[in-house]
């Protein structure tokens, strides 16, 4: 093969590729992982090919590779406890901000393959809330599964974890044609963009999990605030979400469960809850391992220390052990947890170095009339790095990957803005 057709037919293969990712992710994590591993592999081939390394110096990719060779270290036998097989995962972290990198250097650098890539987050969104919708109608969802034990909706899925990635898609996937709707200034479209916003709300609301609500409700206030022309939506959708979760002891009493009488259980006894009692078991690894952690899966591997079996002082039913063994789970259930207790106070503060080095890309240009896509993007990327939330692992493919296909078509988004802008330098967008 001629020397010129290699990155010519990458450039062609690996945006159908990415294409593909949000259907692996809900269905087929194993081979999700190999595309992000080839994607990467192949935009460091193709820069190696043209010699061309200039993205490396962006401020998000030099936080991002400070913070992975943290980790890498944390990870080493004889610093970290998980031995090679923490090592090994350690170094194969790298292949999310590789795929970020990728896509907004190379993968989306055309707005064709942009707007595909919006449609088919779209879909994923689309596919996810009928998905949960037929469930709570028919009692299962098309593949034939019922509905969680404890009354969560699941979508499309096995398990309840439908609420998570819908919660994240809905903003991207919403904001662009409500707002379009908006911009015709005739009522039967200003009714249509408030029914479609209604809709994806009252999803959220049904499917009964309570974390995506609450970041959902973030998302809500933040799009708000960004996007003028919408407020009176949003104010609408609280009104609408409120008065459907009123509703739910008759429609759906297992929502109402969850949402409201569990809920309010788990905060009432929260320092006694498996949340805050993981909580409490992760602050009590950080502190005793500030500076390494326990390298990649440090909280898995150290949980089962029972040096570490401590609860918070106001805790009454476990404090004496802090819950044991039974409160062990793969991660502490937060992004910044995880990350202090997999590399220690360093690798946290570059971790929080690299979420606000990333959300200011995502903000970048925007302006005082932004892209409602670039809104619904970065409301999504918020979402998932919210600090205060429960969330899923750092390193969960399932979960993660949608977060950072979002960020990677945010950044490219904010970059292609820039080369258009009439105040940027002349000039095309760099090659890679």
């Amino acid at each position: 093969m001629p020397r010129y057709d290699v990155p010519m037919l990458a450039d062609r293969l690996a945006p159908v590729l990415v294409l593909l990712l949000p259907v692996l992710f809900m269905h087929a994590k194993a081979v999700a992982e190999v595309a992000m591993a080839l994607l990467g592999l192949a935009y460091l081939l193709r820069c190696a090919w043209a010699g061309d390394w200039r993205w490396l110096r962006q401020g998000w990719v030099k936080l991002g590779a400070a913070w992975w060779l943290w980790l890498v270290l944390c990870s080493l036998p004889g610093i970290g406890i998980g031995g090679w097989h923490s090592f090994v995962q350690a170094l194969a972290a790298v292949r999310f901000l590789l795929l970020v990198a990728a896509l907004e250097h190379w993968l989306l650098r055309d707005a064709v393959w942009r707007r595909r890539l919006q449609a088919v987050l779209a879909a994923a969104a689309l596919y996810i809330g009928l998905n949960a919708l037929l469930q709570l109608v028919a009692g299962t969802n098309m593949w034939g599964w019922p509905r969680s034990h404890d009354g969560a909706l699941t979508g499309p899925f096995g398990k309840a974890r439908a609420g998570t990635p819908l919660s994240r898609l809905l903003f991207p996937a919403l904001l662009p044609p409500a707002s379009r709707l908006l911009a015709r200034r005739r009522w039967p479209a200003t009714l249509a963009a408030g029914a479609l916003a209604m809709t994806g709300v009252g999803t959220i609301v049904l499917i009964g999990q309570r974390t995506p609500l609450l970041l959902t409700l973030l998302g809500l206030l933040v799009s708000g605030l960004l996007l003028r022309r919408l407020r009176p939506i949003v104010l609408v959708c609280l009104i609408a979400g409120g008065a459907l979760l009123a509703v739910t002891p008759v429609i759906s009493p297992p929502t109402w469960y969850r949402l409201v009488t569990k809920f309010t259980l788990q905060m009432n006894m929260f320092p006694d809850s498996d949340y805050g009692l993981i909580g409490a078991r992760a602050v009590v690894i950080a502190a005793q391992h500030p500076v390494f952690g326990q390298g990649y899966d440090g909280f898995r591997n150290a949980c089962p220390d029972l040096r570490t079996w401590e609860a918070w002082p106001q805790a009454r039913l476990n404090f004496w052990d802090g819950g044991g063994a039974a409160i062990c789970n793969i991660h502490p259930h937060n992004h910044y947890l995880q990350a202090v207790t997999d590399a220690g106070l360093p690798g946290l503060v570059l971790f929080c170095a690299l979420v606000v080095a990333w959300l200011r890309g995502l903000l970048r240009g925007l302006g005082r009339d932004p892209d409602p896509l670039r809104v619904g993007l970065f409301v999504g990327v918020l979402m998932e790095l919210w600090p205060i939330a429960s969330t899923n692992g750092l390193y969960d493919t399932e979960i993660m990957g949608f977060m950072y296909v979002m960020l990677g078509l945010g950044l490219a988004c904010a970059r292609a803005a820039a080369s258009t802008s009439p105040t940027s330098p002349a000039g095309s967008m760099p090659t890679t």
